[in-house]
């Protein structure tokens, strides 16, 4: 990434993590396909176990986060040894992480599901579909380890193999251990949970399998994973501002399904698949916040800082040309795409409604996400967590009680204050960027383990 055309670097980076993210999303979609056929309140379970899963999972993506950024500075800067190093401390964090989420959301999920006020008529799928989701959590969280070192070292398709795989299998099973084929007996929501599960786990091993033993440059041993305070404070020191932002984010979203649910499983729904095809059109923005990371890393590594200031620009011009024809196709016929996964006419005139109002906004936060790969692959994480934390708590969340409650617009409500959040987070973003502090501020949070040579050319450049 730090030399040769930026565009194609970016793009050749780009396509597998968007790839690789689409088929992430293949996990939720293929629940939300076979569930469908048995209606409405079996829909409503993975829609609200979503929303929950991504509060403990906003942990686990900030530290891989970090990983992504220290191991693609060290890359930059010709320090591999560290970056196995920074591989093998993840992977004890995150093992232990996924344990504790895991079982303190499976002892306490009727709680949970009481205080999202989940609707009766799906409160006991819906619980059944939960406990499984945290029961697979201590080997989900391991995957983070491997997706985020092997991006900060340039390697993306890697990654989107292991996705495949996985996405693979749990196609396969949806159907087998939903409806009971063959000698499956038929286990209705538990058995999609089931199936995500256990294709989740076999992508976490086959991604450890490849960092032990050997993966683009690094490989993790025994000593990497005995405990290092510096590292570890190194990783939860970039790491933590993106976890909080992620953790702000995912709370309010199970917030704002709260105030979803208040208005009965029509809108649940409505709301659930409509997110669902709003997350397919924001991929290629991940995939270009995440090669932007890589770019604007490992070039901040080598000192080259100009080549990580183009990089994002190029970043922006990229996804405005990319995303505005899926925009233009999601507010025209996101409709019609909903009714392939629930023929509810109710639910597909609700979706309807929703995005005319929010696929403007859709585009304009396409935007933003590049951007928070440039603070991400610097290392100064700080904006990541402010600006993720007031799009949902200062905007959003106050935005929907008012407009959904106070003025009575009911959903309409829920819809604007998507479009308004979306839109005035990415301008405040744009205005951050522009300061050009990620290009200064916490580079050393990094390069501080580097000769004094190193940091010095660093700080020259600036």
């Amino acid at each position: 990434m730090t030399t040769g055309s930026v565009r194609g670097k970016l793009l050749l980076l780009a396509w597998p993590v968007m790839l690789s993210h689409l088929l992430q999303t293949f996990y939720n979609l293929a629940d939300a396909f076979w569930l469908g056929k048995l209606g409405r309140q079996a829909l409503t379970a993975p829609t609200i176990t979503m929303h929950v899963f991504f509060i403990a999972f906003a942990l686990a993506m900030g530290l891989g986060a970090a990983g992504t950024t220290l191991v693609s500075q060290f890359k930059g800067a010709g320090e591999e040894r560290k970056a196995s190093l920074v591989g093998g401390q993840l992977l004890l964090l995150l093992t232990g992480i996924g344990v504790v989420f895991g079982v303190a959301g499976f002892l306490f999920t009727p709680q949970i599901l009481n205080l999202l006020k989940t609707p009766a008529d799906s409160w006991q799928m819906t619980y059944e579909y939960m406990r499984w989701i945290f029961t697979g959590f201590p080997l989900l969280f391991v995957f983070f380890v491997y997706q985020g070192i092997s991006t900060g070292l340039g390697d993306t398709v890697g990654p989107m193999q292991v996705n495949l795989i996985a996405v693979i299998v749990n196609v396969i099973l949806d159907p087998i251990l939903i409806f009971g084929i063959g000698p499956f007996p038929e286990m209705g929501v538990t058995g999609a949970a089931v199936a995500t599960v256990f294709s989740r786990a076999l992508a976490s091993f086959i991604g450890m399998h490849r960092l032990f033993r050997g993966s683009g440059g690094i490989r993790i041993t025994a000593a990497d994973m005995v405990p290092q305070g510096s590292m570890m404070r190194k990783i939860m020191k970039i790491g933590l501002p993106v976890s909080l932002g992620q953790l702000g984010t995912s709370l309010g979203f199970t917030f704002m399904i709260g105030i979803v649910n208040s208005f009965g499983s029509a809108v649940t729904a409505a709301f659930g698949v409509g997110n669902r095809i709003i997350h397919m059109a924001f991929v290629p923005a991940m995939g270009l916040s995440q090669a932007n990371a890589t770019a604007v890393g490992q070039n901040l590594g080598a000192g080259n800082v100009q080549r990580a200031e183009k990089s994002s620009k190029t970043a922006l011009v990229l996804i405005g040309v990319i995303l505005l024809p899926i925009v233009l196709g999601m507010f025209f016929w996101g409709a019609d795409i909903s009714r392939v996964f629930v023929d509810d006419p109710e639910v597909i005139e609700l979706g309807r409604t929703m995005f005319r109002i929010t696929t403007p906004s859709v585009f304009v936060f396409g935007f933003l996400m590049v951007l928070l790969g440039s603070f991400q692959g610097s290392g100064y994480t700080m904006p990541v967590m402010i600006l993720n934390m007031s799009r949902l708590w200062v905007l959003r969340i106050p935005g929907a009680y008012l407009l959904a409650y106070t003025l009575g617009l009911g959903p309409l409500g829920i819809w604007w204050s998507m479009f308004i959040s979306n839109t005035a987070v990415t301008i405040a973003g744009w205005l951050w960027f522009k300061r050009g502090t990620w290009k200064t501020k916490s580079r050393h949070l990094v390069l501080d383990t580097l000769d004094t040579e190193s940091i010095v050319h660093v700080t020259d450049m600036d």
